[in-house]
């Protein structure tokens, strides 16, 4: 080579001692690379800003330089390694015999707050990666070069912030409630060493919000987790929340469950409550289980084994008419006609098919009428079981009918973000506080909202 190459001759800087290309690829605005080392665990980058003329903030007074301190902050990781940023923060000394300002440091904010340990774009990074990517924050620590506590000591504020928002809880037409068991451990009170209670009730926003197409859609959110599955848990929270979001609620769906149902009708006066459709036709599942078991007993004399007719097309039970192939109507037909006695399990059968056909019908109108039909005749099946589930249904008719007056509502999009709480909740292993634990869930469940979030 005739001369050696500087990254400073290929783009010159307007500042001879800096070098414009390095700045480009840290991507800090307002600071300059004045060295950048190469450490066993990953890279060290020094920065500084430019010089410029200071005045004191107390008497406007232009300050003297008073040289530089060395703050190490953990920046967002390059090229697969660690950062270690060191941002060599100018200080000035006011000469003014009559200030009461003697000394200042720079401070920029927007790079990291006084006493921060991480980079403001490093703890905007990590929240993204848990939110989007499923990340742990043990994880992080590792692909940051830091430990766990210094990662969500950097992070807790930001998400407190947003959690203690209320915004957040504006535009809420549609609200949805689900139980949800947060670990398995004592449920002594935290103080004498347990965690609390193991079930936790979460509010969801299910409004449906116009697509790229304008078609309306639910987009599930998670509010907000309280410790309880109880009705005065939920009402409490309710209570907690202004008259203008509770005035807003039109549509309160929930799962059968008589303790949410009290705080709807207790907290939510204007609003409908519709039962899950999930749940009710669960409950049409169940009881056909229950119908097959006795008859299996009353026949012979032992619950279900293999090569038993019963047992053998359990699942065939389970599934919806629609769903069976051949091969399974030929099963159910031969297991059904193997003993006369099999006949109320079959009629039974189509009870709860005739139930899922009111939820799957396409015209609402038609969909409730067959609902109305299985109230009333249900409740005179002269199997036990089925009598049962009318007797159920019938003191749950008018969240129950809800469903075909509110457009299908329904608490789907609460079970959905009770799978992304299970998900997160195997992958950082379980939690062993509450608080991190409904911080990081209002993150995943989309319940936090902030312009650096993705």
């Amino acid at each position: 080579m005739s001369e050696p190459t500087v990254c400073r001759r290929a783009r010159p800087c307007p500042d001879s001692s800096y070098c414009e290309s390095c700045d480009l690829l840290v991507g800090l605005e307002g600071f300059h690379v004045i060295e950048v080392a190469r450490l066993e665990a990953g890279l060290r980058v020094v920065v500084e800003s430019a010089r410029q003329m200071m005045g004191c903030p107390t008497c406007g007074v232009i300050v003297g330089s008073h040289g530089r301190r060395d703050v190490h902050l953990v920046d967002v990781p390059c090229f697969g390694r660690p950062v270690e940023l060191v941002w060599r923060k100018r200080t000035w000394r006011c000469e003014e015999a009559l200030c009461a300002t003697k000394s200042i440091t720079e401070q920029h904010h927007n790079l990291a707050p006084p006493r921060a340990l991480l980079t403001v774009r490093a703890a905007w990074w990590a929240i993204n990666q848990i939110r989007r990517e499923h990340a742990s924050v043990a994880g992080l620590a590792r692909q940051l070069g830091t430990s766990w506590n210094t990662v969500w000591t950097s992070i807790k504020p930001l998400l407190e912030a947003m959690a203690a928002d209320e915004t957040r809880f504006a535009g809420v037409s549609t609200l949805g409630v689900d139980e949800h068991v947060w670990h398995h451990v004592s449920t002594r009170p935290v103080a004498e060493g347990g965690r609390g209670p193991k079930e936790l009730t979460g509010m969801v926003d299910l409004t449906r919000h116009p697509d790229r197409k304008g078609k309306p859609r639910v987009r599930a959110r998670l509010l907000d987790l309280v410790p309880g599955r109880s009705g005065p848990a939920y009402a409490d929270w309710l209570k907690a929340r202004n008259t203008a979001f509770r005035d807003g609620i039109t549509v309160a769906t929930l799962d059968p469950f008589h303790g949410y149902k009290n705080a709807i009708v207790d907290q939510l006066e204007d609003a409908v409550a519709v039962a899950d459709a999930f749940h009710i036709v669960k409950l049409g599942g169940a009881a056909v289980d229950d119908v097959r078991r006795r008859v299996q007993q009353d026949v012979h004399g032992h619950r279900g084994r293999k090569g038993d007719p019963l047992y053998g097309i359990r699942l065939i039970l389970r599934c919806g008419a629609e769903k069976l192939t051949d091969k399974q109507k030929r099963r159910l037909d031969q297991a059904i006609g193997a003993d006369e006695r099999y006949e109320e399990v079959y009629v039974a059968w189509l009870c709860a098919q005739r139930l899922r056909e009111a939820y799957r019908c396409e015209n609402l109108r038609e969909g409730r009428k067959i609902a109305e039909k299985v109230l009333t005749s249900f409740l005179t099946c002269p199997i036990p079981e089925i009598r049962r589930l009318g007797k159920t249904l019938k003191q749950w008719q008018a969240p129950f009918l809800a469903y075909f007056d509110t457009a299908r509502s329904n608490n789907g999009g609460a079970e959905a973000i009770n799978g992304l709480i299970e998900l997160h909740r195997r992958v950082a292993r379980g939690f062993r506080n509450y608080d991190n634990y409904r911080l990081r869930m209002l993150l995943v469940g989309g319940g936090l909202t902030h312009s650096h979030l993705k």
